[in-house]
C-alpha cells in the first residue's frame, strides 16, 4: 500500500513528517491521513512527494494502480 510505501521511504531518508511537509508542500495533517491509510493521495500530492523524497513517481504510481 501506498501509506506504508510513503512512510518507509521518508524513514529511510531519516525525514520528519514536517521536513516532508516542507519539501513537498503538503500539510502535515494531510501527510499524516495518507500515511495513515486515511486518504488517498492526488497525482499531484503524489508527484510533490516523490519529489521531495527524491524519488521516482513511478515507484509510488505503481503500487496505488
Amino acid at each position: 500500500h501506498i501509506e506504508y510505501l510513503i512512510k518507509e521511504l521518508r524513514l529511510e531518508k531519516h525525514m520528519s513528517l514536517r521536513e516532508l511537509h516542507r519539501k513537498a508542500d503538503v500539510s502535515v495533517g494531510h501527510l499524516s491521513e495518507i500515511e495513515n491509510g486515511l486518504k488517498e493521495p492526488s497525482f499531484f500530492v503524489m508527484v510533490r512527494i516523490a519529489k521531495a523524497l527524491n524519488e521516482p513517481l513511478e515507484k509510488l504510481y505503481k503500487i496505488v494502480y
